[in-house]
């Protein structure tokens, strides 16, 4: 089983719009952190896809590893 490319060790706060659909990047591989910019082609991994239920500040996964993707579980203090 494929694993995922750790983009970064600490949550990336950005700014969700309610309504509005994202695709956070599950590979780690995006150039466009924390959304998906279609590099995982070559892999088995797929972006999550999903839309802002509020407007809001989230703390999204960089290390690609929560066990609540698309946001960050703290999992990245055990890498």
């Amino acid at each position: 089983m494929e694993k995922p490319t750790i983009a970064g060790k600490s949550p990336m706060p950005v700014e969700l719009e309610a309504g509005k659909t994202y695709a956070w990047c599950s590979c780690g591989q995006s150039s466009n952190q924390p959304w998906c910019d279609g590099t995982h082609q070559p892999t088995n991994f797929t972006p999550v896809v999903f839309k802002a239920e509020e407007t809001k500040t989230a703390y999204m996964c960089n290390c690609k590893h929560s066990g609540t993707p698309q946001f960050c579980d703290g999992t990245h203090a055990k890498l």
